[in-house]
């Protein structure tokens, strides 16, 4: 049996406002993610790949569907365990670094294993080695005001990396950074999956995209491709 580290079949998602009209967002959606995969997902503003990434990092809960992740059905797991899942499963990267402004860019990038428990040493030894990985490692000290927006999404990889998950989600990643700065953060990206790093990239942008192996688009909250980049 093929080992997935995402397995969607069915995903429904819909919101029942208030005067009891449903929206639907996603219809009936299947996804399989492979270990070392690089998927692109995209779609045009009111597609649904938003709501699809909050499922798959478990922000969410499906309407209908079954979702496993790393062998788990989540669909029925509470608020807390799936906290303890996402802390040990996935590693986030979103548009707005969401870095603690108060905090140390080496106590930044350790919070993750603050969560699961690990002693303080080991925090520090993991945190430098990924801080040394994204090429910060002379910025342990300073504070996130004090860098570039290319350097705390660096930051920010670094601290998804920290866990040592199954997945990273990178939600927009490069949506607040320049040209340049973007080319960078993609050609990190596409190193960390090089390594045989699962990453799975919402963007709206075709050249951010192409930096994936395989691309998932979206349209009225459909699947209609889902195949080998082009």
């Amino acid at each position: 049996m093929t080992y997935h580290v995402i397995a969607m079949e069915g995903i429904e998602k819909h919101y029942t406002l208030s005067t009891g009209v449903t929206t639907p967002i996603l219809k009936s959606v299947d996804l399989t993610v492979e270990p070392g995969e690089f998927v692109s997902i995209m779609g045009p503003s009111g597609s649904g790949k938003s709501t699809l990434m909050n499922l798959l990092g478990t922000l969410d809960k499906a309407t209908g569907g079954t979702y496993l992740l790393d062998g788990d059905n989540v669909g029925d797991y509470d608020d807390d365990a799936l906290a303890r899942i996402r802390n040990r499963t996935i590693g986030f990267v979103f548009q707005g670094f969401n870095l603690l402004s108060r905090r140390t860019i080496i106590d930044n990038i350790a919070l993750p294993l603050f969560y699961a428990g690990e002693t303080h040493a080991e925090r520090l030894k993991r945190a430098e080695h990924y801080l040394d990985m994204v090429g910060l490692g002379t910025h342990r000290n300073y504070y996130p005001a004090q860098l570039s927006g290319g350097q705390q999404q660096r930051i920010a990889i670094a601290r998804a990396l920290c866990g040592e998950p199954k997945l990273i989600l990178a939600d927009e990643p490069t949506g607040n950074l320049d040209s340049k700065t973007s080319k960078e953060i993609m050609e990190l990206f596409a190193a960390l999956s090089s390594e045989g790093i699962t990453i799975i990239l919402v963007t709206h942008e075709q050249d951010v995209a192409r930096y994936g192996k395989r691309l998932v688009q979206l349209k009225d909250g459909e699947v209609i491709y889902d195949g080998p980049m082009y």
